[in-house]
């Protein structure tokens, strides 16, 4: 066997040890404090299921977008050892155009203001 293979399967083995230890181990033993919402000491005045906004969601998805985007377009500068660097820059270009132009509409239609 090679040295590829050795790690593969030890790493196989001991991620299944561990992941069957983890569902033996743990103590399951859900009361009542344990089963309300705020374990802090006081008991809850209101529901600890309230809804979040949409808007949260909105610029949570928007810096997800651009988190990616900068993940993508990091290795740009080795693209021009490419065969066709043009060809990605213009590709670069063109998704950094479509999210800019994404962001102004968002932007104007008012889906970035925090409070109404």
């Amino acid at each position: 066997m090679n040295l590829i293979t050795t790690i593969l399967i030890i790493t196989t083995i001991l991620s299944l040890i561990l992941a069957i230890v983890s569902f033996w181990l743990p103590q399951m033993n859900p009361d009542a404090e344990k089963l309300s919402p705020y374990e802090c000491g006081f008991d809850p005045l209101g529901s600890a299921r309230l809804p979040f906004s949409v808007r949260f969601f909105l610029i949570a998805i928007l810096f997800l977008l651009f988190d990616l985007e900068i993940a993508l377009l990091l290795p740009l500068p080795w693209g021009d050892q490419l065969y066709n660097p043009t060809g990605t820059l213009l590709w670069a270009s063109a998704v950094l155009v479509l999210l800019t132009l994404g962001l102004i509409y968002e932007w104007t239609q008012g889906g970035l203001e925090w409070a109404e």
